[in-house]
């Protein structure tokens, strides 16, 4: 803005400028932001970390099935040097544990087909192929130990490289990686056909996404949750037809999202995320000088706790505290607001103003805030930042199918994400 600009405003212009110049900087508590991106003076006032005074301290537990145990006696007396006897009774006064890692080499089975001349025909005779012997000539617990470093600790195809050759001393090219990862990638396909199957069936279903490079251009990882299944999936899009291409034409009783209007009108009913406006409002009061935005924070505030002892309220008083959270916000969204913020606040509202109280219609079902899904999306935000993306689609499609079914199986078997690679890739 030119200084003639300026010179235009009004006195009351000119204030109300001032006054958004120095607006606090939005924080991961005011915002979507992530923790990372927050002031440095915020975090040098923040508490410092560690044990507090009076903390009880914890150490760690003895391993119950020790592979080795080996006793020290005393060979001889400290007070008069006598020869102690290897027979006298001891007591164990301490227990000591040293952990380490064996050395640990690929084990290489070489397979030679031996051809033989039948001694009645002449006929040479060939034993046949092993099974595998054409596809590769890395095993399963390879193929999952690379898909597993690669997708879930983000290492690039380069720092992948390295850490088989430092650990394992494997040499593979990135193109032999590649290979490696992709036939991963197929054995999971199953896994996503039947996670895709029991989303598509789902009666409440949550939804979000979030920016990916795919061969050098904006793309978007999409992630779609139900009670039973965790389904990611990678795609050049930000549309609502990515959702119709996932959910098949299946209209979930409830959809669970953001404001984001390609998250809108998938299912009977909608549940807008009720975090996205706290941070929202907690922005308003800290910037703002409208008790408006206090009495958002209020009605949010008992919003949760009414979510929190959902199951446990009677018919009845439910229903009354539903009505009394309808009206409350129906006088709010009528009251004049003198600052902006709480006037865009007031109309975020009134436009997802049959969204915010779903949940109170599913005790139990229906989550008041999204961040399950934004939980599910940080390893993508993760992988991201630290390797700048994909350079093929199939990649970013497989590593989704691949985080489709570690998600899945956590959520159903609480089975951590090697097992399940190699449960997968093996079965």
């Amino acid at each position: 803005m030119s200084r003639s600009d300026l010179e235009r405003l009004s006195k009351e212009e000119l204030i109300e400028l001032v006054l958004r110049l120095h607006r606090p900087e939005k924080t991961s508590r005011t915002s979507s932001k992530p923790p990372a991106t927050d002031r440095k003076e915020r975090r040098e006032k923040s508490r410092p970390g560690g044990a507090k005074p009076g903390h009880e301290g914890h150490k760690r537990a003895l391993t119950p099935d020790p592979d080795q145990v080996l006793e020290h006696r005393p060979a001889s007396c400290s007070s008069c040097g006598e020869p102690l006897p290897a027979d006298l009774p001891a007591e164990v006064v301490s227990v000591h544990e040293r952990i380490d890692l064996p050395l640990v080499r690929p084990v290489v089975e070489q397979h030679r087909r031996l051809c033989v001349t039948c001694p009645a025909c002449r006929t040479r005779v060939a034993a046949p192929r092993p099974a595998g012997a054409d596809a590769t000539p890395f095993g399963p617990r390879l193929h999952a130990v690379a898909t597993y470093l690669k997708t879930f600790q983000a290492l690039s195809y380069e720092r992948l490289q390295a850490a088989l050759s430092d650990l394992f001393g494997l040499r593979l090219s990135q193109g032999g990686l590649m290979n490696v990862l992709r036939r991963a990638q197929d054995c999971c396909a199953e896994g996503r056909d039947a996670a895709l199957t029991r989303l598509r069936q789902a009666s409440v279903v949550a939804s979000d996404e979030t920016g990916v490079r795919i061969e050098g251009t904006n793309s978007w990882h999409w992630v779609f949750r139900c009670e039973d299944a965790v389904v990611h999936h990678a795609a050049p899009s930000r549309a609502g037809t990515v959702v119709n291409e996932v959910m098949a034409g299946h209209r979930p009783a409830v959809w669970l999202s953001d404001r984001y209007s390609a998250q809108q009108g998938h299912g009977e009913r909608q549940q807008t995320c009720l975090a996205h406006l706290a941070r929202d409002v907690a922005y308003a009061v800290e910037a703002g000088d409208d008790l408006l935005a206090l009495r958002l924070k209020w009605w949010l505030d008992n919003a949760f706790g009414l979510a929190r002892g959902l199951t446990e309220l009677a018919a009845s008083t439910l229903a009354r505290k539903r009505r009394d959270l309808e009206r409350n916000l129906d006088d709010i969204l009528k009251a004049p607001a003198t600052c902006d913020l709480a006037q865009a606040l007031q109309t975020r509202m009134q436009r997802a103003r049959d969204q915010l109280l779903t949940f109170v219609a599913f005790p139990g079902k229906v989550d008041v805030t999204n961040n399950a899904c934004e939980r599910d999306l940080r390893p993508a935000v993760v992988q991201r930042k630290v390797t700048n993306g994909y350079r093929a689609m199939w990649a970013a499609k497989g590593e989704a199918d691949v985080r489709t079914v570690v998600a899945t199986a956590a959520l159903r078997t609480k089975a951590t994400p090697f097992a399940t690679l190699l449960a997968t890739i093996t079965a």
